[in-house]
């Protein structure tokens, strides 16, 4: 039986504001973003979904790390692309060792709900955290899938706000792609340098 309660209540609420907030350019979905987390490794550690688990705590510090590095940031947050080849080859190498990592841990010593899907999404949501950490406007791309599979895997797992957060969340990352775009292209016309 699917069954809601009040965590997974504020845990969707913060996870939509975070998101929003983000797509926003709002220094805010830091703090909200925390929030969200400490919710949601408690439900998906009670899930089983131990990749999600460590995830959560990965994502934990990978929004202090850009919460910093923006508040560092004295005036505007600036938006930057992926330069060239080699970046995009370090974030798949990335994703390929953790995703490895994962998936052979979960296997091998967990009794973990859907070890490989939990591998893939957790990380995918790795990667795509450390690009909102650096600014870069393709996470909301990587964002895509990572939703595609965490809404099926909630389902499955009896937690339907989740699922339909992560529903949320896929077309929240459209909308936060084409507004970075924007925001890219006015820099861009207004001759703003970025790294």
């Amino acid at each position: 039986m699917m069954q809601m309660n009040a965590l997974e209540i504020v845990g969707v609420c913060s996870g939509i504001a975070g998101v929003w907030l983000t797509a926003q350019k709002n220094i805010w979905c830091f703090p909200i973003g925390l929030i969200n987390v400490i919710i949601t490794t408690w439900l998906v550690y009670e899930a089983k979904l131990f990749a999600d688990v460590l995830q959560q705590i990965m994502f934990a510090a990978l929004l202090v790390i850009g919460w910093i590095k923006w508040h560092k940031q004295t005036s505007e947050v600036f938006i930057a692309k992926i330069k060239n080849a080699t970046e995009v080859v370090l974030y798949v190498i990335m994703f390929i060792a953790i995703a490895s990592a994962l998936y052979v841990i979960l296997v091998s010593y967990t009794q973990a709900a859907y070890p490989l899907w939990d591998s893939i999404g957790t990380a995918l949501s790795f990667v795509a955290q450390w690009m909102i950490a650096k600014r870069k406007i393709e996470n909301w791309l990587i964002w895509i899938p990572v939703n595609v599979i965490y809404s099926i895997l909630f389902f499955m797992k009896d937690l339907p706000l989740y699922s339909t957060l992560s529903i949320v969340y896929l077309l929240m990352a459209v909308v936060g792609y084409f507004n970075w775009k924007k925001i890219l292209q006015k820099q861009n016309t207004n001759g703003v340098a970025w790294s």
